[in-house]
């Protein structure tokens, strides 16, 4: 199956009259001349928001419960951060792609499921299959989003329709039988997702980066396939998001006090993609922070646990729901703030490129202006016209026959 290639059809110029080394400078789809060259700033003022905001739960906490930020409790607590910030930087990075994965929850549900089953034969040779299913499944996911070319939130909800089926099959909690305790790595665990998310973050700051990671977000008729490059980048998203949600799954089993129940883990779903919009990802894909998932990470997780200091029951759907609002509100900020404002000589916004060979766009030329209607007619003539049949060889006067005439 074909993919469009931008720029490939059509002029060599995607906005006319405008140089292509204008558009790499200005526009941060040059192609398709989208305005916005993304800029970090209001990422940064958030992200600043988001570490007041750490500070002050976490304040909080310890004035609450000082034992929960020592020894085992904050070995526990730093799990959790991870856990949740696999799932988080799952919905993120498909998210990034706009075709954002809602299975994260059901697969992270699945894996905690299955590792709590098999633990009990070592965390190897539990680990493998459930790796190979998420990778394949993960694939499967991705082949249908690229080469169908349908919107990534409805692939993956029958996706998850499919594993919330899995999970149906178990009507009874499930005992861990794992040998496995993160408490004794918790901190090589937290450090490892910090580098993984900030570094994440600082590459997709990069404008090289940016561009090609969110090359599948439509510009133009959502219909219309963004290349293979595209495809093959989101693709690549889908199966990383679905390992890193069965990699958050183990250690929500592995680290449960109790039992893994057998939900559907939508509730799952919500809270990371709440989580990872509130940290400055885009609900549209491509615009993204360096350290907001990581701030709110950790803002959500040592809410959590203050709010059970004080015997509070709130649970994932609350929390993710606020969240999520909460993110809408960062999507807009971080769409209407991360493009440049038109400057003086600067190009800031264009009339969108024709549609090649089919038109050339929606504009059409003005007409000029008529001055006077009826147009006046050209001046006529007063001389005579000459007559078509009068020429010099006829004779006009009277022929007279002579004798050489006979």
């Amino acid at each position: 199956m074909a993919y469009d290639e931008p720029g490939r059809a059509g002029s060599a110029e995607p906005v006319p009259g405008v140089p292509a080394a204008v558009l790499e400078n200005v526009f941060d789809d040059p192609a398709h001349g989208e305005p916005g060259r993304d800029r970090v700033a209001v990422h940064l003022v958030w992200e600043t928001v988001l570490l007041v905001s750490l500070v002050a739960v976490v304040l909080l906490l310890g004035r609450e419960d000082a034992d929960a930020l020592r020894g085992d409790g904050l070995r526990t607590l730093l799990v959790d951060v991870v856990a949740l910030g696999l799932l988080a930087l799952a919905a993120g990075l498909s998210l990034r792609t706009a075709a954002v994965n809602l299975a994260v929850g059901p697969v992270a549900v699945a894996a905690a499921l299955h590792f709590a089953e098999q633990g009990d034969r070592g965390a190897a040779a539990a680990l493998t299959p459930a790796l190979l299913a998420a990778a394949v499944g993960g694939l499967a996911l991705a082949l249908a989003v690229v080469v169908l070319h349908v919107p990534g939130w409805a692939a993956s909800l029958a996706a998850a329709a499919g594993v919330i089926v899995y999970i149906e099959r178990r009507t009874a909690p499930v005992a861990v039988q794992a040998d496995y305790d993160p408490h004794r790595t918790a901190f090589y665990l937290f450090a490892g997702f910090a580098a993984v998310a900030v570094l994440g973050g600082v590459f997709g700051a990069i404008r090289a980066v940016r561009r090609v990671v969110g090359r599948f977000r439509p510009v133009a008729d959502p219909a219309r396939r963004r290349g293979m490059v595209a495809a093959l980048v989101t693709a690549a998203a889908l199966v990383g998001s679905t390992v890193l949600a069965m990699l958050a799954g183990v250690l929500l089993a592995a680290n449960a006090a109790g039992p893994v129940m057998p939900t559907s883990g939508l509730d799952w779903t919500l809270l990371a993609v709440g989580v990872a919009m509130l940290g400055g990802t885009s609900a549209y894909g491509r615009r993204g922070g360096i350290f907001g998932t990581l701030l709110a990470v950790g803002v959500v997780v040592v809410f959590l646990a203050w709010a059970t200091t004080h015997g509070w029951t709130v649970g994932r759907w609350t929390v993710g729901g606020a969240a999520l609002g909460a993110g809408l509100v960062v999507t807009r900020l971080v769409e209407a703030c991360g493009r440049p404002r038109a400057a003086t000589g600067e190009v800031a916004e264009f009339a969108p490129a024709g549609d090649g060979m089919i038109s050339s766009g929606w504009s059409l030329p003005r007409p000029s202006p008529a001055d006077n209607w009826p147009p006046a007619l050209p001046a006529q003539s007063t001389g005579t016209p000459p007559d078509p049949w009068e020429a010099p060889r006829w004779e006009t006067g009277p022929r007279h026959w002579g004798a050489d005439d006979r």
